[in-house]
């Protein structure tokens, strides 16, 4: 997955007098086939952009990395460029050759009124490749509303991707803490993460108390260990106040609930056969069974 390329190969185009014109965040080293069209959408300068539309520019003209000016306009979140691009025909599922689509540079920038335009025009919820999805961006950057509505849509909010995981995982990882509530308020799963590692993991590992709390609020398991065989709590780094929030969910769950029911049961054993325990190990009249009954085990005990 990658961020928007601002600043990243600072190529600027020349104008007739040696001076140098602004760039797009999405340029390489490839000007010669950038517009006038797309720098106007590029900054919301909805008049020119009219005006180049009306003088016959075509809305559709790709840059060298088969950038539109639809994805410029959504990146720079200006809606207003961005309908009059599609009222005129603009591709609303055009590919970068980095997968980018106008539907991910809005959830770069954030613009809920980009986003809600695009899905009206048809825009896919689904990346057409796994190194630019929309709603792992938007849980990325700290966008709510776009993920919101992105869930709200229909967009698979559990979607694994390998080398990222699950929404809610770039969300902890990232500290999005609102992003994590809204995934799983919206039904995401607390547990799935990235390969073995859940959120909590990652959650706990950037000591992020919000986050651990929500995640276990939420039912995340405390004791899922990773690829490396490693709890969420043996990730907590030294000093962190973390730490105390496993030992208290560690004393009062399923497992600290099993060690009593354990400790319960055999009390009512020894109770139930004290009278009848033989005097040494080596009476041979004793009817006590030699061994505890299996089932008065709990598992993991």
């Amino acid at each position: 997955m990658g961020d928007e390329r601002t600043g990243q190969n600072a190529s600027k185009l020349q104008g007739a007098g040696g001076q140098a014109a602004p760039s797009s965040p999405l340029m390489r080293d490839f000007v010669s086939d950038w517009s006038p069209l797309h720098e106007a959408s590029i900054h919301g300068r909805l008049l020119s952009l009219k005006k180049l539309i009306e003088q016959g520019n075509a809305v559709n003209l790709v840059t060298a990395d088969q950038v539109s000016p639809l994805h410029e306009a959504c990146l720079g979140g200006h809606a207003a460029c961005a309908s009059v691009l599609l009222k005129h025909g603009a591709q609303v599922n055009g590919v970068t050759v980095e997968w980018h689509t106008p539907l991910f540079n809005t959830c770069v920038s954030g613009s809920v009124a980009c986003l809600n335009l695009l899905l009206e025009h048809g825009a896919s919820l689904h990346p057409a490749c796994d190194l630019a999805s929309p709603i792992h961006e938007a849980a990325k950057r700290g966008h709510v509303q776009c993920v919101e509505l992105l869930a709200s849509r229909g967009a698979n909010i559990d979607h694994n991707i390998k080398h990222l995981g699950t929404p809610l995982y770039v969300a902890c990882e990232n500290q999005q803490l609102n992003c994590a509530k809204k995934l799983l308020e919206s039904g995401a799963n607390v547990n799935s993460g990235k390969g073995l590692d859940s959120p909590l993991h990652t959650a706990a590992r950037n000591c992020s108390v919000e986050l651990v709390k929500l995640l276990m609020d939420f039912g995340a398991d405390v004791w899922v260990k990773n690829a490396e065989n490693k709890r969420p709590v043996e990730l907590v780094p030294p000093g962190c106040p973390v730490g105390q929030l496993f030992l208290q969910r560690e004393e009062t769950g399923p497992a600290a609930t099993n060690q009593s029911a354990f400790v319960t049961t055999l009390l009512s054993w020894v109770l139930h056969w004290g009278d009848q325990l033989p005097d040494s190990c080596g009476s041979k009249d004793a009817e006590t069974p030699a061994l505890l009954p299996l089932a008065l085990f709990p598992s993991g005990l």
